[in-house]
């Protein structure tokens, strides 16, 4: 058996951003003129006017400041409220692995290793931009590696589900090593014009190297131990699919098929399953809260955050211990606990333990407990 190790991780982050001043403009001047295109309905009160979003409304709901997006101009047209992508050719990298192949490129450097020291690529994202030919396989192509590849999709939980079956086949010894990369085009799938959402999701893409211990050429976090569960809900749910057009109303443009959530249902449900999630990975693996040093959790809410972490360590989480970065990324889907990671790792010392976790829909819920070597 051979010890799994993360030795590497990358980060792409798109060039622009919308500011939630920004984000609240646009959505504001589609309010308006929703509400004055349905001025009778509203009067008669067969439906209701469409409020006002506010930049205080989404910090304290969310604790988002800003998102990273690879389109703003579509985003922020009242007449639009969705990203406008380029038409791409099928001999054309697709989008996904275009800022796939950048964070991994990122995930080697730091590793000191090259595609040719890389057996297999796992694409885990909650969205993927086609049904086939794999992303995970065009990802292998234009990076240049033997072996093999496949997509996986946990929703906001991929990246800690990839990790868990990437570090199963190391230790099993079936591959040496593997790339685990979450490419999130979550503009794509988020509802602009829904005024309880509209902030909560950006772009980005993430990606690691995991290898054996042994091959390591630096320092690298050791994968103790990894966990995954599931228990299905509808509270948080997108209906959009390839039956869609077989079906009578499957063109219209109906609201389930983008990104849909019960809020106080999954803050209810999710937070005592996250939070007994991780003290049971934990005390099954014999390490107590004062042992860990950091939480790297899912970037969705500073709220759900802020109670995990105080749930887990059994009191506030100090500066540092659980380091948040959704005020800048918002909400990245499986990317959100690995951006935290990369950025908020380095400074760990020798022996020091954290735990890498995710959770969304599904419901799901990953963990990874690793430990600093070197």
């Amino acid at each position: 058996m051979h010890r799994p190790a993360i030795t590497g991780s990358g980060v792409f982050t798109p060039e622009q951003t919308i500011t939630n001043a920004e984000l609240v403009e646009a959505f504001n001047a589609y309010a308006d003129h929703w509400n004055a295109q349905h001025a009778e309905d509203i009067a008669s009160g067969a439906c209701k006017a469409k409020e006002h979003s506010s930049e205080e409304f989404i910090l304290k709901a969310s604790g988002i400041e800003q998102r990273y997006v690879l389109d703003k101009s579509g985003v922020l047209d009242p007449d639009v409220m969705h990203p406008l992508l380029r038409q791409r050719d099928d001999d054309e990298p697709g989008v996904m692995a275009e800022m796939a192949v950048d964070a991994c490129h990122k995930a080697l450097a730091q590793a000191g290793k090259t595609a040719a020291d890389v057996d297999a690529v796992i694409c885990a994202a909650s969205n993927l931009e086609r049904a086939y030919p794999a992303v995970a396989i065009e990802i292998q192509d234009l990076l240049g590696i033997k072996g093999f590849a496949f997509d996986m999709n946990v929703a906001c939980s991929s990246a800690t589900f990839g990790i868990q079956a990437a570090a199963d086949m190391v230790r099993s010894g079936s591959i040496r090593s593997a790339l685990v990369v979450n490419p999130e085009i979550c503009s794509a799938h988020l509802e602009w014009r829904d005024r309880d959402c509209h902030f909560i999701f950006g772009d980005v893409a993430t990606a690691v190297l995991i290898e054996r211990a042994e091959d390591a050429t630096g320092s690298y976090f050791e994968i103790k131990s990894t966990r995954c569960a599931t228990e299905f809900s509808n509270n948080i749910r997108n209906n959009n699919g390839f039956l869609r057009r077989s079906r009578p109303d499957g063109m219209a443009d109906r609201r389930d098929m983008q990104f849909m959530q019960n809020g106080r249902k999954v803050f209810k449900e999710v937070l005592p399953m996250v939070s007994q999630h991780i003290a049971d990975h934990m005390d099954d693996t014999g390490i107590k809260a004062d042992d860990l040093k950091r939480l790297w959790l899912h970037q969705a809410n500073k709220t759900m955050n802020d109670f995990i972490g105080r749930k887990v360590l059994g009191r506030t989480p100090e500066t540092g211990e659980q380091p948040n970065i959704l005020q800048d990324y918002a909400n990245t889907s499986s990317a959100g606990s690995i951006i935290a990671f990369s950025k908020y790792s380095n400074d760990l010392a020798e022996g020091d333990l954290g735990v890498i976790c995710s959770f969304g829909a599904g419901y799901s819920v990953g963990s990874v407990i690793v430990e600093r070597h070197g």
